[in-house]
């Protein structure tokens, strides 16, 4: 765009005043900073410095100005600089925009990388757990089968004394044997499948954490699930066991209770039997001795056959 030579001409005294004033403001603001000192103004020097960098380009953008001005009647190089000044704010923006694009990848990345690190150690507690459990489930199993053994051998001496008395007892104790040994075949089933079941949760979550790197958050709902699943199932087998044991020793009192009534009944019947020995042993060695009762008996029969004999001495 071209401009007359008058326009031209006051356009260039405005800058060639402009380029003086910048010359004065950039020579102030180095006798400003050569007055600063200490750390405490090192910020306001590197205002200053910064300043004065601009002074300097805008004013050697004035004087090719000036110099257009005079020599073409044209600002053509102002619009030049313009327009490098909005293609260099454009690509400040643009690295900032990138810059803090970049940032926010770095905290998404970090933040998921802690997301796995975080799974990843609930996944090695949660295959701690299961070998725990797998391990109480050994124990459980081992002392289950001492105590059936136990059981077994009680049992067979119960049902042994218990043929010696009645055959009440007897039926009763084979009937609790049956029902025992139903008890523990049933436990046994269930702790069986619940050792298979931990042993397929197991390989589960071997496998599952390999696909953890894929898909975080379904695997970790999943996790979940079969968390709050396990621990379920757990907590009914837990409740099961308790209430066998709880039944077991009711079954093992009522045969406490029920062998103590049979040995407190068998000890008053040889009671009885002995007193019943003993009061007609007694009654004997009363009549043979006629003392008490039996002797006025015998006195009463002695009068009675004296006076017969009498009479008959009197017939005679």
């Amino acid at each position: 765009m071209s401009l007359s030579r008058i326009q031209s001409l006051r356009l260039a005294a405005v800058l060639e005043d402009c380029s003086d004033q910048l010359d004065i403001l950039g020579h102030t603001l180095t006798v400003q900073i050569d007055r600063e000192r200490g750390t405490a103004a090192a910020q306001e020097r590197a205002r200053l410095t910064k300043l004065r960098r601009d002074c300097q380009y805008i004013s050697q953008e004035v004087h090719k100005l000036h110099l257009e001005l005079e020599e073409k009647q044209s600002f053509s190089c102002l619009l030049q600089v313009v327009e490098e000044e909005e293609q260099r704010e454009k690509a400040e923006n643009m690295r900032r925009e990138a810059k803090r694009e970049l940032e926010q990848r770095r905290q998404t990345l970090r933040r998921q990388k802690e997301e796995l690190q975080q799974k990843s150690e609930e996944l090695k507690d949660m295959s701690q757990l299961a070998k725990d459990l797998k391990h109480q489930l050994n124990v459980q199993s081992s002392k289950i089968a001492i105590k059936k053994k136990l059981e077994e051998k009680n049992i067979e001496l119960q049902l042994q004394q218990a043929q010696r008395e009645t055959s009440q007892a007897e039926k009763l104790l084979e009937d609790q044997q049956e029902w025992l040994q139903k008890q523990l075949m049933e436990e046994r089933r269930v702790h069986e499948e619940s050792e298979k079941f931990l042993q397929n949760q197991h390989e589960e979550l071997q496998q599952q954490l390999q696909e953890w790197q894929q898909s975080t958050k379904q695997m970790q709902q999943e996790k979940e699930q079969q968390l709050n699943n396990v621990c379920c199932k757990r907590t009914v087998n837990l409740d099961r066991l308790m209430e066998k044991r709880r039944k077991f020793r009711e079954m093992e009192q009522v045969v406490l209770e029920d062998r103590e009534e049979q040995e407190k009944l068998r000890q008053q019947q040889a009671e009885a039997k002995a007193a019943t020995k003993l009061q007609a042993w007694w009654r004997g060695w009363m009549v043979r001795r006629g003392l008490g009762s039996f002797k006025k008996a015998e006195e009463g029969k002695k009068g009675k056959k004296e006076g017969k004999k009498k009479k008959k001495k009197k017939k005679k």
